[in-house]
């Protein structure tokens, strides 16, 4: 028996790394064709597109004109997605983002109710500005980013799968904005900082996108294969000193666990669900650089845009100028030893 079930587990290991070899090439392919249209921003990309590869959703915080429409409808294109955008403002109401049921009538005269799908029935949302909208229309989108489905009317309506939920925020225009509220910033994986673009980079965005025609992503994917390598991604071996490095990371991010300055500067810390994010996107990380395991490198890597938005600082260190990314910079370098 014990023959057979090391022949047998030989068999998966030998078949999940012939899987993540071809999905590193394809992986390469997703990156390749997005630089087409994406010039500089690596990170940014990076980040993003480990989000939809773990399977989850993601907030891109930045300033207006730095491209983050058109990354979140070059992935969609991309990876082969059906995609749908919603710009969100404060008079936008729930049955605009998930839909209506309305009545309709026969030629006999007989009434019934039909559901009319809303924009959120896709497999790749945008939701530009998020902020903006009232917290009724941002907690309809609550339960469609943690459950994949929405009621209305008492009925269960299935989301297409996948489905990813990819948010941009301005981080300067606040008035008038609604702040998201802390749990359902605890369901996007990751917070993605959009900063200003290198001179290298800025250069070729004037030179390649103010001619008579631009550079169009073509498809490299589609919905179904990215499903496979979202499987392959959670079947991806994690050694147990990767496990302890998340776990000592997140724990040490809250108050009362015995760090001292986070004791001091933390108001509220991550949850366990920060935990699961730094699984799934440091596996992702490592197919991402074609490799088959994730290090504790890749975790370090991954601190700042998996546990930025599910911090808070004390008012005492708000007041010094402290910021969370200090804090976390901090547990980082600790964590480095």
């Amino acid at each position: 028996m014990s023959v057979m079930r090391g022949a047998t587990e030989l068999a998966d290991e030998k078949a999940i790394v012939a899987a993540a070899e071809a999905a590193l090439g394809e992986i390469a392919l997703v990156r390749a064709e997005i630089g087409k249209v994406i010039f500089g921003q690596e990170s940014v990309v990076e980040q993003t597109l480990l989000a939809v590869l773990s399977g989850g959703h993601a907030l891109l915080v930045g300033v207006p004109g730095l491209a983050k429409t058109k990354l979140v409808a070059t992935l969609g294109t991309v990876l082969g997605l059906d995609n749908s955008r919603i710009q969100f403002t404060p008079d936008l109401m729930p049955s605009d983002i998930l839909g209506s049921e309305v009545m309709d009538q026969d030629a006999a005269g007989h009434r019934s109710f039909r559901f009319v799908p809303g924009p959120i029935f896709t497999q790749l949302l945008m939701a530009d500005e998020i902020n903006r909208a009232s917290p009724r229309t941002q907690s309809a989108l609550l339960q469609a980013m943690q459950e994949y489905h929405i009621t209305i009317a008492g009925d269960r309506k299935d989301l297409p799968q996948p489905f990813h939920v990819l948010a941009t925020q301005n981080p300067l225009e606040q008035e008038g904005t609604y702040p998201l509220p802390e749990a359902q910033l605890d369901r996007f994986l990751m917070q993605v900082d959009v900063g200003y673009p290198e001179l290298a980079a800025e250069r070729q965005i004037l030179l390649e996108t103010t001619g008579l025609a631009e550079t169009e992503a073509q498809p490299v994917i589609d919905a179904g294969r990215l499903q496979q390598v979202q499987g392959l991604i959670r079947q991806m071996p994690v050694g147990e000193k990767v496990v302890d490095a998340i776990l000592a990371l997140v724990r040490s991010a809250r108050p009362g666990n015995g760090n001292a300055d986070t004791d001091k500067n933390v108001a509220w810390g991550p949850g366990p669900r920060a935990g699961q994010a730094l699984m799934l996107c440091a596996r992702a990380r490592a197919l991402y650089d074609g490799r088959l395991a994730p290090s504790i490198d890749d975790v370090l890597a991954l601190a700042e845009p998996v546990l930025q938005h599910r911090m808070a600082l004390t008012f005492a260190a708000r007041a010094e100028g402290m910021s969370v990314r200090d804090v976390i910079a901090d547990l980082v370098k600790r964590a480095k030893g």
